[in-house]
């Protein structure tokens, strides 16, 4: 039987990655420490309580029946099997080069998987007060504290194209790419909010060439596909999700197709 998503369980998602945002923005506001993983990658204590918050918070109040595979989990040696699915994939805090820089643009991510793909993601930027959130039953932001409203991918143009790129992971292979397609506009964003600015029509494309971690899209790609945009490979396949190692291809985020 297919996964059903509530009404009530994207309700009580998008709650627990505003109050992990909140738990986020207290320790944004400090003088906190940063310590390195064993791949170098930076943690704060930031990434560790929000996470603590949020596994918690998904096993009481949504569901314990779905394994979670979380980034400070699987960077303690803690990762479940998950086959394919249900599982949950979770980000703490994704930015958090842009969270020590005090730059603004980090986010909280939880996806539910299924068969591969996400059927369900948030993504909540508590230093910009914006939450994006992608479901079977829509996809929905709600920015400044204006209120839930729908939001759609725009059709992409064949010229003119607005991309977004990242602010910490620009390279060669990037720029080739980009240099493809007739752009107006090169827009740099941090963490999965390069996603939202897709799906709420922003912006076009953003082409990903540098490391990612399926925790680090899957919240993004579920907000993009229900906003009618596509995650794929660069050879045009969708991007998955359970792979061994949970690490990424090199993908591409395009907006919605041009009527035919």
């Amino acid at each position: 039987m297919s996964l059903q998503i509530t009404a009530e369980m994207v309700e009580r998602v998008r709650d627990i990655t505003l109050r992990a945002g909140r738990e986020i923005l207290e320790i944004y506001r400090s003088d906190f420490d940063v310590a390195r993983k064993d791949d170098a990658s930076p943690v704060t204590l930031a990434d560790q309580r929000a996470e603590t918050l949020i596994l918690d918070a998904l096993r009481r109040e949504v569901t314990d029946a779905f394994p979670i595979v979380a980034e400070e989990e699987v960077a303690a040696g803690r990762i479940p099997e998950v086959d394919s699915g249900p599982f949950w994939l979770v980000d703490p805090l994704d930015g958090t080069k842009e969270f020590i820089k005090r730059q603004g643009e980090f986010t909280v991510n939880i996806a539910l998987i299924e068969d591969g793909l996400p059927k369900l993601g948030v993504v909540h930027a508590p230093a910009k007060d914006a939450t994006y959130w992608g479901s079977p039953l829509g996809a929905f932001a709600n920015i400044d504290g204006a209120g839930t409203r729908p939001i759609a991918c725009r059709p992409m143009p064949a010229k003119g194209l607005v991309a977004v790129a990242s602010k910490s992971h620009r390279n060669p292979e990037l720029e080739e790419f980009l240099g493809r397609y007739d752009l107006a506009e090169s827009i740099s964003s941090g963490s999965s909010i390069k996603f939202c600015l897709v799906a709420v029509g922003r912006a076009d494309l953003y082409p990903r060439t540098g490391r990612t971690m399926e925790w680090d899209t899957a919240a993004g790609q579920a907000v993009v596909m229900f906003a009618g945009g596509s995650v794929s490979r660069m050879d045009g396949a969708p991007l998955t999700y359970g792979k061994p190692g949970f690490e990424n291809p090199h993908f591409v985020v395009r907006g919605a197709p041009l009527p035919s």
